[in-house]
C-alpha cells in the first residue's frame, strides 16, 4: 500500500472545465482568446501608466497593482489547463498543485486588500481632496500595497502548506480545472474538520473586513457627493468612483458566491463555471472598465497613440 502520508511525488487529477465536443471546443478557444486580450490589456495598462506623467498618482499606482495581480492569476491558471486540454491529460504533481493554491490564495487575497486601497484612496480624494497630497502620500501607498501583497502571501502560505500536509490515500480526482484548497482536502483521509473551519475563518475574515472597509467609504463618498452644490462636481465624482464601484462589484459579487455559501448550496459544475469568470474573465474586464470611464486614461491613451502612429 502506498504511504498516505507522503504527497511527495504524487500527481493529482484536475478533471477540468471542458470535455471535447464542439460546444466546448468553442468554449476552450474563447477562453484562449481571454486568456490573451487579459494578458495584452492588463501589460497595456501597466505600461500606460507608467509612461504617461499625468498617470503618476496613487490611484494609478494602485491600479498598475491591480493590472498585476490579474496578469499573474491567469497565469497561475489558464497555461495549465490549456496545456492539459490540448494534450488530453489532467495531472498536475503535487509541487504544481501547491504553488496553484498559494499563488491563488495571494492574488486573491491580496486583491481584496488592494481593493480596500483604491476605495479609501476614492474617499480622500472625493472628501478631502485639499489634503490628498498628505493623507495619501507616497510613503502610505506603498505601505498599503506592500501589505496587501503580504497579507495575501501568508494566507497563500498557510493554506497551501496545511493542504499538502494532509494524507491523500484514495482518489486524487479533483473537480475542478485548478488546485483549490476546499477541492483538494475534500480528497484527504484524515479528518480537517478544523482546518476547514479554519479555512472558512480565513475566508470571512479575507473578504468582509476590506469589504467593510469599502462599504463605509463608498458611503462616507455617497454623503459628501449628495451634499455637493455644483452638479458638474457631483458627476465628476460618480464619474471617478463608478469605475471602482464596476470592478469591486464583479470581483466580490463572484468571490462570495463561491466561498461564503452553504455546503448543501454547493454545484461542482457551477462552481467550475463562476471560478472561471472571476478568474479569466473579471481580469479582462478590468482594464476594459478603466479604460472607457476613466478620462485620464482614455487621454493618456490617445497621447500615446498620436505618438507612435
Amino acid at each position: 500500500m502506498e504511504n498516505a502520508s507522503d504527497t511527495t511525488g504524487i500527481n493529482f487529477i484536475l478533471l477540468g472545465l471542458f470535455d471535447y465536443t464542439q460546444t466546448h471546443l468553442f468554449l476552450f478557444a474563447m477562453v484562449l482568446m481571454a486568456f490573451l486580450t487579459s494578458l495584452m490589456g492588463n501589460t497595456f495598462m501597466i505600461m500606460l501608466i507608467q509612461v504617461d506623467p499625468q498617470l503618476h498618482t496613487p490611484m494609478y499606482f494602485l491600479l498598475s497593482q491591480l493590472s498585476l495581480m490579474d496578469m499573474m492569476l491567469v497565469l497561475t491558471i489558464v497555461p495549465k489547463m490549456a496545456a492539459n486540454y490540448l494534450m488530453h491529460s489532467r495531472s498536475i504533481s503535487s509541487a504544481g498543485c501547491g504553488t496553484q493554491i498559494f499563488l491563488f490564495l495571494t492574488l486573491g487575497g491580496g486583491e481584496c486588500f488592494l481593493l480596500a486601497a483604491m476605495a479609501y484612496d476614492r474617499y480622500v480624494a472625493v472628501c478631502h481632496p485639499l489634503r490628498y497630497p498628505i493623507l495619501m502620500n507616497q510613503k502610505l501607498c506603498l505601505h498599503m500595497t506592500a501589505g496587501s501583497w503580504l497579507l495575501g502571501g501568508v494566507d497563500g502560505l498557510m493554506q497551501a502548506g496545511a493542504t499538502l500536509s494532509f494524507p491523500y490515500c484514495h482518489s486524487r480526482e479533483v473537480n475542478h480545472f485548478f488546485c483549490e484548497a476546499p477541492s483538494l482536502v475534500h480528497l484527504a483521509c484524515a479528518n480537517t474538520m478544523i482546518f476547514e473551519f479554519f479555512m472558512y475563518v480565513c475566508c470571512v475574515l479575507m473578504l468582509l473586513i476590506p469589504l467593510s472597509l469599502i462599504l463605509a467609504s463608498y458611503s462616507l463618498i455617497l454623503a459628501a457627493v449628495l451634499n455637493m452644490q455644483s452638479t458638474a462636481a457631483r458627476k465628476k465624482a460618480f464619474a471617478t468612483c463608478s469605475s471602482h464601484l464596476a470592478v469591486v462589484g464583479l470581483f466580490y459579487g463572484t468571490i462570495m458566491f463561491i466561498y461564503m455559501r452553504p455546503k448543501s448550496y454547493h454545484s461542482g459544475a457551477n462552481d467550475k463555471v463562476v471560478s472561471a469568470f472571476y478568474t479569466i474573465f473579471t481580469p479582462v474586464l478590468n482594464p476594459l472598465i478603466y479604460s472607457v470611464r476613466n478620462k485620464d486614461v482614455k487621454g493618456a491613451l490617445r497621447k500615446w497613440l498620436v505618438r507612435h502612429f
